[in-house]
């Protein structure tokens, strides 16, 4: 990355541009034109998008069926009795059993946004890091692609304490990246906003600002393919008005995954988003050893699906155009042998099941499959919706949920 001088970066930071770059690099034909799908081609005519919306609710942190889907041991009743019947569901969704293939948070959100399953290294080189970058386009960058959504409408709504989930927000393919990428919002990127607001609103001076200047270089570096530094206008409106609603303290806003659901819904309201997906997490809470994490982390999803459904009905807008897709990021184990049984790192079969819920216009409801998919056809089912096709995925479309 190119070593930035201190004050212009600081500069850029306060001072961005709402324009993204939409680069129309060549590109090579891939795939047959349809009537409804916009294929790759040398030359892409970027088109207004129209809808649906979509958002995804990554149901997450790692659950197992028995706690989630079956009704007899839920603790999920909003999703089993009352979105399960509006949709078409997929009880049998799996994640692939394939050698050196791990079921786990970052790696799922990936299988999920690329449609593709991949072997995943921190960038950074980091044992247990989870700065992933996938090879392939999301779906974020193939609606970008296609569609003049602006990046402020295509948004991961990710927890605080998962922040390499922040930058799942393009791939490294050299046909899509970050000319296309999806933003962020989060508590991480709340704090870079208020940083930077401070430091320009003459609070320190000195050495602390030198150290302030420097903090704010680093938070904001880890966003290390950006060609500028910072988020657009709209979202640091939305930060001001989050700023003025709860403060700066941290005590007053939600925290965990009710956080993300505020966020979600506001998010809503001020940016009108196109695509979302939202990264709950609060079960992995289970590996401080209380089971209770885990169970009190999915109730918690379930209360959050409900709020953001009911926001979705409440709105004009989004009431009869925007698809909700739930799906877990992995699965957990069985295992009777230890205290807290259901983990997610020993790879058991049970950390392979997963399921897959479609609810809203395109798709059948009251519908339940009774067949065994993939955790990847995830990504080509949404780009059905939407108006593209996942040329460099390898899932496939969901056909029997398509009305």
């Amino acid at each position: 990355m190119k070593k930035l001088n201190r004050r212009t970066f600081i500069h850029g930071t306060l001072g961005l541009s709402a324009a993204t770059v939409a680069g129309n690099a060549a590109l090579s034909g891939f795939g047959q034109e349809t009537n409804d799908i916009a294929p790759i081609l040398p030359s892409v005519d970027r088109k207004d998008y129209r809808g649906p919306n979509v958002i995804i609710i990554r149901f997450g942190g790692g659950v197992r069926r028995k706690e989630t889907i079956e009704a007899a041991t839920t603790y999920s009743p909003f999703l089993v009795h009352e979105l399960i019947p509006k949709g078409t569901f997929f009880p049998k969704m799996e994640i692939a059993q394939i050698k050196d293939l791990a079921t786990s948070h970052g790696e799922g959100t990936l299988n999920i946004l690329t449609g593709k399953y991949g072997r995943y290294k921190d960038v950074g080189g980091r044992l247990f890091g989870a700065r992933f970058e996938a090879k392939v386009p999301t779906v974020f960058e193939y609606l970008r692609r296609f569609y003049t959504v602006p990046e402020h409408q295509t948004l991961i709504i990710n927890g605080e304490d998962r922040i390499d989930e922040e930058f799942y927000t393009f791939s490294n393919h050299h046909m899509f990246g970050t000319n296309f990428r999806s933003n962020v919002l989060s508590l991480y990127r709340f704090k870079t906003f208020l940083l930077a607001e401070r430091i320009r609103a003459g609070e320190f001076e000195g050495k602390e600002l030198a150290k302030k200047e420097a903090e704010l270089e680093k938070m904001s570096a880890l966003d290390h393919r950006a060609e500028t530094p910072g988020q657009s206008p709209e979202i640091q409106a939305f930060w001001k008005n989050w700023k003025r609603y709860y403060g700066i303290t941290g005590f007053v806003n939600p925290r965990g995954d009710r956080l993300l659901t505020e966020l979600t819904i506001r998010a809503m309201k001020q940016l009108r988003p196109r695509l979302v997906l939202v990264n709950y997490n609060d079960c992995d809470y289970v590996h401080w050893g209380n089971a209770s994490h885990y169970t009190r982390g999915i109730s918690i999803m379930d209360e959050g699906l409900k709020d953001i459904y009911a926001a979705v009905q409440s709105d004009e807008e989004y009431r009869d155009n925007t698809v909700i897709v739930v799906v877990p990021d992995c699965g957990r184990d069985t295992n009777s042998c230890i205290e807290v049984p259901f983990q997610h790192h020993f790879g058991g079969r049970s950390a392979h099941e997963i399921f897959g819920l479609f609810i809203g216009p395109g798709f059948k409801p009251g519908q339940i499959v009774d067949r065994v998919v993939q955790q990847v056809d995830v990504a080509q089912t949404i780009g059905h919706a939407m108006g593209f096709k996942c040329e460099f995925a390898e899932g496939k479309v969901l056909s029997e949920a398509i009305g």
